[in-house]
């Protein structure tokens, strides 16, 4: 069983994805899987800087993340090539780790664009975080050393909330105490068989 866990940046996907793991899960972080296709001598990397160019490195001559997010959050264009030339490549990779767990126990894939990338799709379920704006902004400015302007440029930029709620198969609201959002994530573990045991589930995706 494939389970996706996406929302908003700032909703506590991460959160909610540990809580998953911690009952039994197999997690996989889609933004670690594409920082590790954008080190030097991957693929990736090089259609990155072929497009960006040298500025956007740092030491190491690995691509610094922050320069680069200063370059895409602030030009839709520049975004939507930089998705363009990440996104097929790390969801083969996901694919990848997701067949070495067949048959052994259910897969947590946590991503921001799930949805937006089109991978949930290939997805027996779908967990969407929410959580309310002031919220997010505050966790952004507090977590990520942003500013308010910032987190809602960021915030605007990705596919609207009630666009990803259309796709959920659970929602989970992360505007409560840790133990409020454990109590939601038990709920949804038990519904779908715990490790998947006495849960009869025909996946779309063929896995």
């Amino acid at each position: 069983m494939i389970i996706g866990i996406t929302g908003s940046f700032g909703s506590g996907k991460t959160t909610v994805t540990e809580m998953f793991g911690a009952l039994g899960a197999r997690v996989i972080d889609a933004d670690i899987v594409c920082h590790k296709l954008m080190l030097p001598g991957r693929t990736i990397y090089k259609r990155i800087v072929r497009h960006f160019g040298k500025k956007i490195l740092g030491p190491g001559k690995r691509i610094d993340r922050v320069k680069l997010a200063d370059i895409v959050f602030n030009n839709t264009s520049r975004l939507l090539l930089l998705n363009r030339l990440v996104h097929p490549e790390t969801i083969k990779e996901i694919e990848a780790l997701v067949l070495c767990e067949k048959g052994k126990r259910p897969v947590v894939v946590e991503g921001a664009l799930l949805v937006e990338s089109g991978f949930y799709k290939k997805l027996d379920i779908l967990i969407v975080v929410k959580v309310e704006r002031r919220r997010q902004v505050a966790r952004l400015t507090k977590a990520k050393a942003m500013t308010k302007e910032d987190a809602l440029k960021r915030l605007r930029l990705q596919a609207p909330l009630k666009k990803k709620l259309a796709f959920a198969d659970f929602v989970i609201d992360n505007g409560g105490s840790k133990n409020e959002t454990r109590t939601q994530v038990k709920k949804i573990w038990k519904q779908l068989g715990g490790m998947g045991a006495a849960y009869d589930y025909k996946s779309k995706t063929g896995y």
